[in-house]
């Protein structure tokens, strides 16, 4: 009877501390959800060019760039949600292009074929690649740069807007930060201890001062619509919040729905 005693308590010990260990050591698989491709050229948008961005710590990341229309456009640095490859972002640039605004399409480490593996500080390096490439090569200047952030590509852009602030901010479907989204998702687990990445937006987004627009979709199964208003609530300079009605995280209507480039668009004029 002891013995039994003495097996079950391991159990109920070892169990949970093997799945906390499995969960600590895997989590960026579950966060960063790279696709490899292929990821066409960048002749599939009009005007678009295949660029190399070359982060602080060596590595070298394809991109696509188009060109703004005019030297006084605005250029758009997007940093992409968690999932995917540029490839699958072209309506959103194609649609950007169509309104005279220059386009930056970013992969991270390790998406797209490109060198290195996903995490917070790694993806710092790489978005600010994306803005040393847009200023030191493409010459669009500092003043001239929107950042759009899409899902975690939102909290990217808000932690490079901390250092250097862009005209204008745009974060769509931003959660407050990884460890709520998280827990959402596995209320079972201690998210918010086990966690290497943070993304902590709503803290971040309160120091910048910039304007600001939040757009998110009503229906959002991957980020509740909660956070993103929560983010817009702690945001320094709120220019709008943009509800997409019926909307669900990954649906058309947040790629490149008349709601969404409207919202760029606005923005825009409103820096410009």
């Amino acid at each position: 009877m002891r013995r039994r005693v003495l097996v079950a308590v391991a159990v109920v010990v070892l169990v949970p501390a093997l799945v906390t260990g499995l969960l600590w050591a895997l989590q960026r698989r579950l966060v960063y959800l790279p696709q490899g491709g292929p990821v066409p050229v960048a002749a599939a948008l009009p005007g678009g060019e295949d660029v190399v961005l070359r982060t602080a710590d060596g590595l070298q990341l394809a991109a696509w760039h188009v060109p703004a229309r005019s030297p006084d456009a605005l250029t758009v640095l997007v940093a992409p949600g968690n999932g995917g490859h540029r490839g699958l972002r072209a309506p959103l640039a194609r649609a950007l292009a169509e309104e005279g605004l220059g386009v930056l399409l970013l992969d991270y480490r390790g998406y797209a074929g490109n060198p290195g593996s996903p995490s917070e500080e790694g993806l710092a390096l790489d978005v600010r690649a994306a803005r040393s490439f847009l200023l030191e090569e493409a010459g669009v200047p500092a003043g001239r740069l929107l950042y759009f952030g899409e899902s975690l590509g939102a909290g990217v852009v808000t932690e490079l807007a901390t250092e250097h602030p862009p005209a204008g901010l745009l974060l769509r479907s931003p959660f407050e930060d990884l460890a709520a989204v998280g827990a959402v998702h596995y209320p079972f687990l201690p998210v918010r201890a086990l966690l290497r990445d943070r993304y902590p937006v709503a803290e971040r987004i309160a120091r910048v001062h910039v304007p600001t627009t939040v757009v998110y979709g009503t229906a959002d199964t991957i980020v509740p619509p909660g956070q993103s208003r929560a983010v817009a609530a702690a945001a320094a300079e709120l220019h709008r919040l943009v509800a997409v009605d019926g909307a669900d995280h990954n649906d058309p209507a947040l790629l490149d729905g008349p709601e969404l480039v409207g919202a760029v668009r606005d923005l825009a004029a409103r820096v410009g």
